[in-house]
């Protein structure tokens, strides 16, 4: 049976990794993520039958529950909830390694008593891995979903986060060392004060994080979830566990690594330096004097018309896009430009929406073809021979400012060359500005127009005007 278990983690492991592979390319994202389910499955499986701790019937029993579960919840939460489903998932995962932490060291505990387990530094260190990690993540995490949901808004008092959460981490380290050192089994206090301590800090650490900067803030926990399910691992001495808490725990740090680049940032400026918002300095009153006569306001009449001789056509989705749930309508147009021979693309920003890859996500659900998805690289370079640039909800990774304002606080941050188009087309309900607070110079460029209104909207009423010509 020893055997066979192992070999199932070896299965389990090489599915994981394939997966992951798997998920680098849009054409190939459904496969991978079919080979990781399939893999976390022969995990479970093999993780249940290693301790012998529960029947065949009741593996089952779980498989059928939990799977039922996760397709009620796939099916039932809208593409533009994702996000928020992600970052649940994120604490849910916490709190498990939460909660195996705490009843593994309850149990080593009763077998201390009767002499049938001696404490070592090893277990007593991944037991407040655990702990810590798993109650950050689940408190972050939930945190995290508010602010995606617009539930919770940006702090403002983030000096005194910072103090808190320097105070909680000196009385973490004290407690974490005397746990290991002096009494790991008979502590139950001190447990139950870290846990809580935990749950504190995970709050305070996502509290003065800016709603925008959510995109990182989940990759940065989906790592969190992974190390602490490493961290479950060593304290259950499950090969299995650790060997995907390391995948998932490597490959979120990388993730968060590719966002922050994205937005031009540093990892240590998302999580200490509050909303770009609120430190921009730029007040309503600024923002609209900024474009006071300045943009040129069109139709979606208007937009027909440019659309009907175009042959190179962008599209350019943003969070507007996943708001609207204008996925299906940017299909439909596209595919009616498509049929009057137009070449169309779709131009995706790594931080653009609410979540890594929400944009491929929501055209994926659509049924947009995966090679007319590009990315930020290889699309600016064709930005200059596209007739029309369709802005569809997206605002600073679109703003010039971040490649010709050295004065600008994205400046430096990479983004769509949008404005090399001959005529963009800006589709947004309105003037107010994006994560960092500032205009944007595209709206008021000469090459520029915007139709104000609902992405949908817009869009369906362009197709019933292209129709009509």
């Amino acid at each position: 049976m020893e055997t066979v278990i192992n070999i199932g983690y070896l299965v389990a492991a090489v599915l994981f990794i394939l997966g992951i592979k798997g998920m680098t390319k849009p054409k190939t994202a459904v496969r991978g993520n079919q080979m990781s389910a399939t893999g976390m499955l022969v995990a479970i499986i093999a993780a249940l039958l290693d301790h012998n701790v529960v029947s065949y019937e009741y593996i089952i029993i779980g498989v059928l529950i939990g799977g039922t579960i996760g397709a009620f919840i796939a099916k039932k939460v809208a593409m533009t909830d994702m996000p928020e489903l992600v970052a649940a998932l994120n604490g849910i995962g916490g709190g498990a390694s939460l909660l195996v932490a705490s009843a593994n060291y309850l149990e080593s505990q009763k077998l201390a008593e009767m002499g049938q387990f001696v404490p070592t530094y090893d277990w007593s260190i991944a037991v407040i891995l655990s702990i810590l990690i798993g109650a950050v993540t689940l408190t972050g995490s939930f945190i995290a979903v508010g602010k995606l949901k617009g539930k919770i808004g940006d702090a403002k008092q983030v000096r005194l986060f910072k103090w808190i959460v320097k105070l909680s981490l000196a009385a973490l380290l004290a407690g974490a060392a005397y746990f290991a050192a002096v009494d790991p089994v008979n502590s139950d206090l001190l447990i139950a004060g870290l846990i809580v301590l935990c749950l504190v800090l995970g709050i305070c650490l996502v509290m003065p994080i800016g709603g925008a900067d959510m995109p990182v803030v989940v990759a940065l926990l989906n790592s969190y979830s992974g190390l602490a399910g490493a961290a479950a691992g060593f304290v259950l001495g499950n090969n299995g566990l650790i060997i995907t808490g390391s995948l998932v725990g490597a490959s979120g740090i990388i993730l968060t690594s590719i966002m922050c680049k994205a937005m031009n940032r540093s990892l240590t400026n998302v999580l200490f330096g509050g909303s770009m918002s609120e430190s921009s300095g730029v007040s309503r009153s600024e923002n609209d004097a900024f474009y006071e006569g300045k943009v040129k306001f069109s139709s979606a009449d208007e937009l027909a018309m440019l659309l009907d001789g175009a042959q190179n056509v962008v599209f350019v989705p943003g969070y507007g896009l996943a708001v609207a749930q204008a996925q299906h309508a940017t299909r439909e147009l596209a595919g009616m430009l498509e049929k009057q021979g137009a070449k169309v693309k779709y131009a995706i920003h790594p931080v653009a929406g609410r979540m890594p890859g929400h944009m491929n996500v929501l055209l994926a659900e659509a049924e947009v073809p995966y090679d007319q998805l590009v990315e930020m690289d290889a699309i600016n370079p064709e930005f200059s021979q596209t007739d029309v640039a369709i802005v569809l909800g997206a605002n600073d990774v679109v703003n010039p400012a971040a490649a010709e304002d050295p004065n600008s606080p994205i400046f430096g941050m990479p983004i769509l060359d949008v404005h090399h188009a001959k005529t963009v087309v800006v589709v947004k309900r309105g003037l107010s500005p994006g994560f960092a607070g500032i205009p944007n110079e595209l709206f008021i460029r000469d090459n520029s127009l915007m139709v104000a209104g609902d992405a949908k909207k817009v869009l369906q009423d362009t197709i019933s005007a292209l129709k009509d010509l």
